[in-house]
């Protein structure tokens, strides 16, 4: 069963301190002591010179505003609901390919969804999916191109990709695979 958004923000609080090296009180202290008071300074000082990661330092922020209405539905907490439990030891193949892809250019959007993330520049051209405990699928938009043993036609996976490339471990991720990726956002 789904956890509530309230649920997931009370799971990230508490597990703050094992994370991060902070509790919640302390990361509010460093807010208050920088003299940061807008949104995007909090995530620029948590982010850059703290390390954390974007749905951290979202929560804390929030946090730190009292608008923390958001904060269990925001991007990096759905990508961490989507790599927990049996998926969890698949996110360094989501991190791999989301690396990967960030190379094409600053136009890339990681826009995740309840159970993949959308891959887009000015249109979607690809997602990252972890279908199965053991798994990741990669779909592609790519037109004109013949299937092949492992570049298979999409078929039921998702109606909006034209391929998908199986990925069981990061090594997966190679040069052929970034190339499919890359003709992907040349296209889109």
């Amino acid at each position: 069963m789904a956890k509530s958004p309230e649920e997931m923000k009370a799971a990230m609080i508490a597990g703050l301190k094992e994370k991060t090296g902070k509790d919640l009180k302390e990361w509010l202290a460093i807010i208050r002591a920088a003299g940061v008071g807008k949104h995007k300074e909090m995530m620029v000082l948590l982010k850059s010179e703290h390390g954390l990661t974007h749905g951290f330092a979202n929560m804390i922020a929030l946090q730190a505003l009292g608008t923390d209405s958001q904060t269990a539905t925001d991007d990096e907490s759905l990508i961490d609901v989507q790599y927990t439990g049996a998926k969890a030891a698949l996110r360094p193949i989501y991190d791999a390919v989301l690396a990967a892809v960030r190379r094409f250019g600053e136009d890339v959007e990681a826009s995740p969804k309840k159970a993949y993330v959308s891959l887009r520049r000015k249109k979607q051209f690809a997602i990252v999916q972890p279908s199965t405990s053991t798994r990741v699928d990669v779909g592609l938009v790519l037109k004109g191109v013949e299937p092949d043993e492992r570049l298979e036609a999409a078929g039921t996976f998702n109606a909006m990709m034209t391929h998908r490339v199986r990925l069981t471990k990061s090594a997966d991720l190679d040069k052929t695979l970034v190339a499919w990726l890359k003709k992907a956002y040349d296209q889109a």
